[in-house]
């Protein structure tokens, strides 16, 4: 009884961190407590939540993907280049985002499933390919998506806010949230990338094809970069070449802090979700109170380092269970 109390204590630890963060910043933070700041709070997290969902996935096969950043800055600047160089309508612009993000998840997936990369390795590779590849299709230039007011810059009313400042981005968000929710906790898709974190070979001894369910996995991860890369231009409308290297990092920190364990088989995306808010009111509190980026960074690998460590003794307390 006594420990399931503490498993229990666990699954709701990130929910009471979050609220203790936002209190904190509320009392020492400078205007914290503000509809300005909960605005920002909420455009912080939309590029981060889409790379957290894909990237939960793959965690729970117990992969990773450290091109989340990589990928959705290079689908964003050839979405672009699209726009700027080649003109073509917004539309295909946002879908050409997509297929780009999509198809380099593909490729993670092969050289993970089928060439039995080790992930670390594959991803590793794809991301520095990504990076460069948007670079040089760009030609290191910066792209720039259409601003508010311009006939182009419906997309921006559409998936960022409303002329009238209303952030319709959190419901796009949320929406597609449950709609993940429901594909890891309801269908076949799900069942299986957990049975693959789980125990692999086991599961391909109960008669599932892994290949191809984790080469779906990355390429889902991929299709969530691509949502990701059309929310980052739609908030911050700039793209600058040879970045995103490290915005990974933001992605599985929310996924980690949200209590999916890196060593696989389980997880949460209600935790992750709770995870990226936490790293994104991290972000706007340290700034309430005249920190720089650099202590976002700093503390973030403190919050990060401190869930991996709850993350290793749950492990271990459910080892104990379990003999």
């Amino acid at each position: 009884m006594e420990k399931n109390k503490k498993f229990n204590f666990t699954k709701i630890l990130a929910p009471i961190v979050l609220v203790l963060l936002y209190l904190f910043f509320s009392i020492f933070g400078r205007n914290f407590f503000s509809d300005d700041y909960l605005i920002n709070i909420l455009d912080g997290s939309y590029y981060i939540g889409f790379m957290a969902i894909g990237v939960t996935f793959v965690i729970i096969t117990g992969g990773i993907d450290l091109s989340l950043g990589t990928t959705m800055m290079c689908a964003a600047l050839l979405g672009g280049a699209a726009f700027n160089s080649w003109h073509w309508p917004m539309i295909w612009c946002l879908l050409l985002v997509v297929f780009v993000a999509t198809a380099i998840g593909f490729l993670n997936g092969v050289l993970v499933a089928y060439l039995n990369l080790p992930p670390f390795i594959a991803t590793l590779g794809t991301q520095m390919m990504g990076m460069g590849f948007g670079a040089i299709l760009t030609r290191v230039q910066t792209m720039r998506y259409p601003t508010f007011g311009t006939p182009e810059g419906w997309f921006k009313n559409f998936f960022y806010k409303t002329t009238a400042g209303f952030p319709v981005g959190i419901f796009w968000l949320f929406g597609f949230f449950l709609i993940a929710l429901i594909l890891l906790s309801k269908t076949k898709f799900g069942r299986y990338t957990f049975a693959i974190g789980s125990n692999r070979e086991a599961a391909r001894l109960s008669g599932i094809k892994i290949n191809p369910w984790l080469t779906g996995v990355y390429t889902f991860c991929g299709f969530c970069c691509g949502l990701a890369g059309i929310f980052y231009a739609a908030v911050y409308t700039s793209i600058i070449p040879s970045t995103g290297n490290g915005m990974e990092l933001l992605g599985i920190a929310g996924v980690v802090i949200g209590g999916t364990s890196m060593a696989g088989g389980t997880g949460t995306l209600v935790g992750t979700l709770i995870g990226v808010y936490i790293m994104s009111v991290l972000k706007q509190g340290l700034m309430s109170m005249g920190l720089q980026s650099h202590w976002q960074t700093f503390f973030t690998g403190v919050v990060v380092i401190g869930a991996v460590l709850l993350d290793q003794y749950r492990l271990k307390q459910g080892a104990k269970v379990k003999k």
